[in-house]
């Protein structure tokens, strides 16, 4: 047997034992009678992947077809793979493998977090490659919440402006701010378009935001950081800033956010009075 063809029979073979192991109760088929096999039939898991029977048995009889990237992720979610089974199959497929958004695990270094430290009155933030939030400084606890209180998903820049209402209060004029981040995370996101944890981060705020739902398939695009930022504090009241975004240079992915005070507005003082009034 040949390379392409034993490469073929693995693929079949793969995608059977993976079919066998799936209850239909998993995947939500209710099944009235006892069944002679276990695991989903064949038709089942092509019309849950929304391909057609008869190309599916092709594929689990090896045949010499070529699977898509789109199939593969399809097939993936209804086989239930984890991710070394999904790439695995990616191999197997012969396609070149999915870029997926890594996630920053951990805590950034004494050195960044002195950084952050160190701009006393400027609300500052360290992200991930997913809008994360994972390091902030005193003066971002006072603008955006204590971040130690919040999970992982609720400390997601994206994921607070658009589904914690307090965000819809604390931004003058929310819809700009708003549609300007999405703009932004859209074209971060180009590049991990098939990743698994981005495609369900996506289904999810479209659960819970109408004004996401409603912005995201007009597929706006904004490249630029943002320049400007005016925050309506509920005790302080409105501030100024300059926002600067720099990249961490160790390639992590990581990205620092500096809001600078607005020269000849009160906002430092204002900040300032946050830290006595927190004392």
């Amino acid at each position: 047997m040949n390379d392409e063809k034993y490469r073929y029979k693995e693929l079949a073979d793969f995608l059977k034992t993976r079919r066998a192991k799936i209850l239909p109760s998993q995947v939500g088929i209710s099944t009235a009678t006892p069944r002679r096999t276990p695991g989903l039939r064949r038709e089942e898991v092509a019309q849950l992947a929304g391909i057609g029977i008869t190309w599916y048995t092709w594929l689990e009889q090896g045949r010499p077809i070529r699977v898509s990237t789109q199939v593969i992720e399809s097939l993936s979610k209804v086989l239930l793979l984890d991710k070394q089974e999904r790439i695995h199959l990616y191999l197997l497929a012969n396609q070149p493998l999915p870029v997926d958004i890594p996630g920053y695990q951990g805590t950034v270094s004494p050195i960044l977090q002195h950084v952050l430290d160190s701009l006393i009155f400027c609300p500052s933030l360290i992200t991930d490659q997913r809008w994360n939030v994972i390091a902030w400084n005193k003066a971002a606890y006072f603008m955006f919440g204590d971040f130690c209180e919040m999970n992982v998903r609720e400390r997601n820049i994206v994921w607070a402006m658009f589904t914690d209402n307090k965000y819809k209060q604390l931004f003058v004029d929310w819809n700009l701010h708003a549609k300007g981040l999405l703009g932004r995370f859209r074209s971060t996101c180009g590049q991990y378009i098939e990743d698994s944890w981005l495609a369900q981060f996506i289904d999810d705020l479209k659960m819970q935001s109408g004004e996401f739902n409603l912005w995201w398939p007009l597929y706006e695009i904004e490249s630029n950081s943002e320049k400007y930022k005016q925050l309506n504090h509920p005790i302080v009241g409105i501030l100024d800033f300059e926002v600067s975004n720099f990249d961490v240079s160790d390639n992590s992915g990581l990205k620092l956010i500096v809001h600078t005070p607005l020269p000849e507005t009160d906002t430092a003082a204002k900040i300032q009075s946050l830290f006595v009034e927190k004392m």
